[in-house]
């Protein structure tokens, strides 16, 4: 599907930086923010793009940098993927160098210990939230929900590398394809 609105190579840099400052943790909080700001506020991209450039960060090492390169070359080409790619890590390098010192004494003040362990679990929120939305969008009909419900039963049981199930679920997919 093609972009709705083409941004510029500074809107994405400054998108891209925003949602590296404001992603910390874990990958999987981006995608509550990529929904919300890429897909509702600005109307660049749509679900089904969001959710392909999550897949092919699965299927590859360093999923938060497959995603937003994919995601930037979507929305300006491979300038587009070097700004996105370049603006969610920098402010992660500047925080790490400017916080190190001071993550020792932070963890013991009850008060900032406290506030982290909030936002830990309100971006587990998030990644519930995210998720249903990008179920949604992926769970089109009986077979992809089976394939769904068997990958999280699967999950649950056995915790395998997450690029079995993305290839067994591609295989399916062609499969269907082909039938």
């Amino acid at each position: 599907m093609p972009v709705r609105r083409q941004p510029s190579l500074t809107a994405i840099a400054v998108e891209f930086l925003k949602l590296g400052v404001v992603v910390f943790g874990s990958g999987y909080v981006l995608l509550a923010f990529l929904q919300r700001d890429l897909v509702s506020r600005l109307g660049w991209l749509d679900t089904r793009q969001v959710l392909d450039a999550v897949v092919a960060g699965q299927i590859t090492p360093g999923p938060v940098f497959t995603t937003a390169t994919f995601l930037g070359y979507l929305l300006g080409g491979v300038p587009g993927a070097v700004v996105a790619t370049a603006g969610i890590f920098l402010p992660s390098f500047v925080m790490v160098a400017a916080l190190e010192p001071l993550i020792g004494r932070i963890r013991r003040s009850p008060w900032a210990s406290a506030a982290l362990d909030g936002i830990t679990i309100a971006a587990l929120g998030l990644m519930a939230g995210v998720t249903i939305d990008l179920g949604r969008a992926a769970v089109t009909d009986p077979l992809t929900a089976a394939v769904a419900l068997v990958a999280l039963l699967v999950v649950l049981r056995w915790r395998p590398n997450t690029l079995w199930l993305v290839l067994a679920g591609a295989a399916i997919g062609i499969a269907r394809t082909l039938a």
